[in-house]
């Protein structure tokens, strides 16, 4: 049995069958819901699937011709893709047991982000394997003129603007970053509150706060679910997952922090310094 939630655990959900499949997709929608330099999923029948709760929750919304993406109204957690037939596709970040499978190859790479590198030994596939064409993509703006970084949701209703770059990088492995991104771990650039604006769809921003927290918490486009910078005005700071802009930061990652709750069918093969919580 294999049991998965979403972030305020609201959405609950188990699968009792046997997956076959698990990738991590570097399309650029994914990246946009996930709000993360990939996604990860796991596919299987759909037959073996059950909702167990919060049903009333979960937002679904087609974010190209024919597919459904589908996620928490309360915290934006991307929830399983229960709109493809017969067959079933869980982002692996919203598990609570772990799968029993790995990563079989990387997919969509044509379209990976430009500040994230594989340094894995796994298969790479430009778009999926035995498909010629590639995913519908995000439409991004022309490049930048001015240099601000630009970003904004998977359904374009929420857009932002940020002054300069970030002052630190990170890739977080923290189990709150995984189910709120629905992801392995989520890629975070951290700058002044002031140096960010969001310039439409401000009013569609919502935040989730985990109780038990004393800072972690996850900004969202209620419409299409996607993660998205948080302000944080007691600390001077906004968090940017990386997964939401549309220009090239021009760098990635500085470590990996939290690895000591690193998701079990994850492995890092990067040589970036790794730190068991925050650095």
């Amino acid at each position: 049995m294999i049991r998965g939630s979403c972030l305020c655990g609201t959405v609950r959900w188990h699968y009792a069958g046997a997956l076959d499949l698990m990738t991590h997709c570097h399309c650029s929608m994914c990246r946009k819901a996930h709000g993360a330099p990939f996604a990860t999923y796991v596919m299987g029948p759909r037959a073996p699937f059950a909702w167990d709760a919060g049903e009333d929750a979960i937002v679904a919304r087609e974010s190209s011709p024919g597919f459904v993406r589908s996620f928490c109204r309360h915290c934006g957690s991307v929830l399983p893709n229960t709109h493809l037939g017969a067959r079933l596709a869980m982002p692996a970040g919203v598990l609570d047991d772990d799968p029993g499978i790995r990563p079989a190859a990387h997919i969509f790479v044509a379209d990976k982000a430009p500040w994230d590198t594989i340094t894995d030994d796994l298969p790479q596939h430009p778009y999926y394997p035995g498909a010629n064409a590639p995913a519908v993509a995000v439409t991004r703006p022309p490049p930048s003129r001015d240099g601000r970084l630009r970003g904004g949701c998977l359904c374009g209703a929420v857009r932002y603007v940020m002054d300069g770059g970030f002052e630190a990088v990170h890739n977080c492995h923290c189990s709150r970053c995984r189910k709120a991104r629905a992801a392995a771990h989520t890629t975070n650039g951290f700058t002044a509150l002031e140096r960010l604006e969001y310039t439409a769809g401000a009013e569609l921003v919502a935040t989730y706060r985990v109780p038990a927290a004393r800072f972690f918490a996850q900004a969202f486009c209620t419409a299409c679910g996607s993660g998205l910078p948080r302000h944080d005005p007691g600390r001077g700071i906004v968090i940017v997952p990386l997964g939401s802009l549309d220009d090239d930061p021009g760098r990635g990652a500085d470590d990996h922090i939290f690895v000591a709750s690193q998701a079990p069918w994850f492995t890092i093969s990067d040589p970036l310094p790794r730190f068991p919580d925050r650095p």
